[in-house]
């Protein structure tokens, strides 16, 4: 048979691509073609419409929306999530057989999306509260991320070439009297471009975050009132709320900007609603809630998250180092994750604006990278040590695996917990706790918010956080080995003592 899939995960990096391998493998393992389109934050090349007319069935493994859905009309639909993809794709392969045999194909030659790619959400209809407002705000996360990467890469880069004094060259002297031979104006150009990327970081993340809620009619005012919440110039200080006021903004905004587009109005108005005054009104809402009703007491507990973590030492600051770790591993890179993740981004971001160099943040950002590391690693060590207690697919997932745990791609661990997560996830999680400890015992930093291995020279004593990413990544190995080698041993003794009782009845 041949059939077409479709990938996307909210954050649209490591789920989207792991679930297009899954479904890859699973297919061609039973004789079938696939092609998959991985609709994820690096863009999409949509699926070719010859290729969707010819195929006998549709798989969707997605948390968020497809961009063109109406292109695959008329054809058998198998529909999942991404971790659902990734864990049992061989599953869903085998559902889009039963409906391609039992479904009529109908409908014309898939076309393209018209308009081409859309900004996109997934927020299931019908779900809880809970379900909801995560999902909002892994729509805004999805969207903060590149820059994050991009700023944070740019910034740590400045930082190794022109060391991190390198904020003191103006930017003025670069706009006025760039020298291309001068090493420094090179540094100080690639600093300047990742602050700038970072000053739309908590306005994405409050302009899509809203998005999320009202659909476009969110992004402006969600925009905005990010921008109000942090510092971009003297002239323009903000509150001075942080991350935290864009999340505030991001609902504020959402929640008003959905009301305004659903209100009953003349025929007349309708025309002019969403161009003029959806964006007026919502903006000028989220404007006055945050400076006038919650500048104050966001700044307060901003200031307050601040001051508790700069005032962190010894024990305290390593039982930090724990939580961070348990929080890394605990779901992969689900929502637990990303809020570990966001809160040591968001803090680098904050000393970057301020140009200065408060050791607790990057200590933290060490921290939550080296944990973010360690499942995939140790899971691919375990691996190699014991491949007997891992199946053929999970060994060639091993060897994947070492990539992505040294790329900090704490996902690279999911294929292992999907398929086993009583005995994974408590293990990463013991392994991914001691590194995030003894980062902070070691008093390691790190000025980049991703890289892995390959951003290890702006790492604060380097030697000492590789040995702590190796210590997480034994224990968990060993613990893995050791809770995987009881199920064998329990089932080995059940195999010997079965014809027994066989006999004796």
């Amino acid at each position: 048979m041949k059939f077409v899939a479709v990938t996307s995960c909210p954050t649209g990096i490591a789920h989207t691509y792991m679930a297009a391998e899954a479904l890859e493998q699973a297919a061609r393992a039973v004789g079938h073609e696939i092609t998959v389109e991985t609709q994820g934050a690096a863009g999409a090349f949509p699926i070719a419409p010859d290729v969707i007319a010819a195929a006998d069935a549709v798989i969707f493994g997605v948390d968020a929306a497809v961009r063109g859905r109406e292109r695959f009309a008329g054809k058998p639909l198998i529909e999942a999530s991404v971790k659902k993809a990734i864990s049992d794709a061989p599953a869903l392969v085998a559902r889009a057989e039963e409906a391609a045999r039992s479904v009529p194909v109908s409908g014309a030659p898939g076309a393209p999306a018209p308009g081409g790619p859309a900004l996109v959400t997934k927020v299931a209809e019908g779900a809880g509260a809970g379900t909801r407002v995560r999902q909002w705000l892994m729509t805004g996360v999805s969207y903060m991320i590149p820059f994050v990467a991009a700023g944070g890469i740019l910034i740590a880069l400045g930082f190794m070439f022109g060391g991190y004094e390198i904020y003191k060259t103006p930017f003025s002297t670069l706009a006025s009297d760039f020298n291309p031979l001068s090493l420094t104006h090179w540094a100080a150009l690639m600093f300047w471009t990742g602050k700038a990327a970072f000053l739309f970081m908590v306005p994405a993340l409050a302009g899509f975050l809203a998005f999320a809620i009202a659909d476009r009619p969110g992004i402006v005012p969600g925009f905005v009132g990010g921008l109000l919440s942090v510092s971009v110039s003297e002239d323009l200080p903000g509150i001075g709320a942080g991350f935290l006021g864009g999340i505030a903004a991001g609902f504020i905004a959402g929640f008003v900007a959905r009301s305004l587009s659903r209100l009953a109005v003349p025929k007349l108005v309708r025309g002019v609603m969403p161009v003029v005054v959806t964006p007026l009104l919502s903006t000028l809402v989220t404007a006055i809630a945050m400076v006038v009703v919650l500048g104050r007491p966001l700044k307060a507990i901003a200031d307050g998250l601040t001051n508790w973590l700069d005032g962190l030492s010894g024990a305290n600051l390593i039982l930090l180092g724990v939580l961070l770790g348990l929080m890394m591993a605990f779901d992969m890179g689900g929502p637990v994750n990303k809020v570990a993740y966001t809160f040591a981004t968001t803090g680098l971001t904050a000393q970057v604006i301020a140009s200065t160099g408060a050791p607790t943040q990057l200590k933290v950002m060490a921290a939550v990278m080296a944990a973010g590391m360690t499942p995939p690693l140790a899971l691919a060590l375990a691996t190699v040590v014991r491949p007997k207690l891992f199946t053929e697919a999970e060994r060639e997932n091993g060897v994947a695996a070492w990539v992505l745990g040294a790329s900090f791609i704490t996902e690279g661990a999911i294929p292992f917990a999907a398929a086993d997560p009583l005995r994974v996830i408590p293990s990463i999680m013991l392994g991914s706790a001691t590194t995030g400890g003894l980062t902070m015992a070691f008093s390691n930093t790190l000025k980049a918010p991703h890289g892995g291995m390959w951003v290890t020279a702006l790492i604060g004593r380097p030697l000492l956080f590789l040995l702590a990413i190796l210590v997480g990544t034994v224990v968990s190995a060993v613990a893995v080995i050791f809770l995987k080698s009881l199920r064998e041993s329990r089932a080995a003794r059940s195999a010997t003592s079965e014809p027994a009782q066989v006999a004796v009845v």
